[in-house]
């Protein structure tokens, strides 16, 4: 069972929600770090968040729990990055998506108990009961000049990686996240360069592709147009990996020319873990519905969303956290409100990020979680 809270450091101006789910001898949580807007420096505002966060670590419920991994939504990230002392050793993002609610900063932790949490190779290892899962986060190439390019490097290296843990893309990588600096012209190379990729490593519409969100985002490299970060896995079966179609409400993402699963399913013996990739509002034919109409979307967007869990045994009660891309931040008070009143309780974090396509005018991705028992070795 999740159970979901939230905590207000009203002498510090932050504020942290966060889930916790627990099965079997592994503990998971996923908080979002949310800090006040105030008229200061953005060297005020990492101070109070990472404070914020120190308390959170200390709490009871919390200690003893190990950060797998952090990303920083930030509002510059080429001029804050060098400004944030961080002292954990996991995997980190930085990625210039500014939190929508006047702060400059916002954070999401994915933490666990229960589990060998170390760095490695330029990545977050977790091991436990015989899977090794494995966390990589700001990979990016500055040496070429086109998304296509970078792309392509930004993968040779991240396969560098998987191969020091004896992992492939295809048989291995479970999520990916793009970000690419200027959405409406460089989305073009990084698909591009991706699908080739994916061809050449054996991913093919005939075989599988990897849940993934491409969207806009700025990396802190000024030189950077594409940012990777990605989450592998070994030591599981073929069968304990499934795909999600929803074909009811979505079509295949290849019908448009896009390379990536709707959402995984990851079944353990006592959990099973569902990603969904990111979801906005589109038909089961490709089309773009209710363009121009934010409120439509969000509807729209959730329906597909609750279908590609549902296909997986899910529903938004097993929801751990959201994160919400939008391309105009003024319909952040629109877009606050009905997510505040559909998952009042549920970590999420609202950035100013464009979808790939310039009539989407929001898409949210989410981290779903239930208690099952099957066959496989647990979690």
């Amino acid at each position: 069972m999740i159970v979901c809270q939230s905590k207000n450091f009203e002498e510090i101006g932050a504020r942290i929600e966060w889930a916790r789910f627990t099965a079997g001898e592994v503990e998971e949580l996923h908080a979002m770090l949310h800090v006040e807007p105030r008229c200061e420096l953005f060297e005020g505002q990492i101070a109070r968040i990472q404070q914020a966060e120190k308390i959170f670590l200390e709490m009871e419920d919390v200690l003893g729990s190990s950060i797998v991994f952090k990303r920083y939504f930030l509002s510059d990230a080429t001029n804050q990055v060098p400004v944030i002392q961080e002292r954990d050793a996991c995997t980190i993002s930085y990625i210039q998506q500014p939190p929508l609610d006047g702060s400059k900063v916002a954070v999401w932790l994915y933490l666990q108990k229960g589990t060998e949490v170390r760095p490695m190779n330029n990545s977050t290892v977790v091991r436990h009961n015989g899977y090794q899962h494995v966390w990589t986060f700001g990979l990016m190439d500055s040496t070429s000049a086109t998304s296509y390019m970078q792309t392509w490097q930004t993968l040779f290296i991240y396969l560098d990686i998987l191969n020091l843990f004896h992992a492939t893309l295809e048989a291995n990588c479970i999520r990916t996240w793009f970000f690419v600096r200027d959405v409406d012209t460089q989305y073009g190379g990084l698909v591009k360069a991706r699908r080739e990729c994916f061809v050449e490593q054996g991913l093919t519409s005939e075989t599988h592709y990897i849940a993934s969100t491409g969207i806009g985002g700025t990396p802190s490299n000024t030189k950077a147009l594409v940012q990777l970060d990605s989450y592998s896995m070994t030591g599981f079966e073929p069968e304990q990996r499934r795909y999600l179609y929803a074909l009811s409400h979505l079509n295949r993402t290849i019908e448009y020319g896009v390379t990536f699963e709707r959402g995984t399913l990851i079944q353990y013996g006592d959990r099973n873990h569902i990603y969904i990739s990111g979801t906005a509002s589109i038909d089961n034919r490709g089309e773009v519905l209710h363009v121009g109409n934010v409120q439509q979307q969000i509807s729209r967007m959730w329906e597909n969303v609750e279908a590609l869990l549902c296909e997986g045994g899910m529903r938004f009660d097993d929801v751990m956290q959201i994160i919400v891309y939008l391309r105009d931040g003024a319909d952040y008070k629109i877009v606050r409100k009905m997510f505040d009143q559909k998952f009042p309780h549920v970590p999420t974090v609202i950035t100013l990020a464009p979808v790939c396509r310039p009539t989407w005018l929001v898409e949210m991705e989410c981290i779903a979680v239930k208690k099952v028992k099957n066959q496989y070795r647990d979690f």
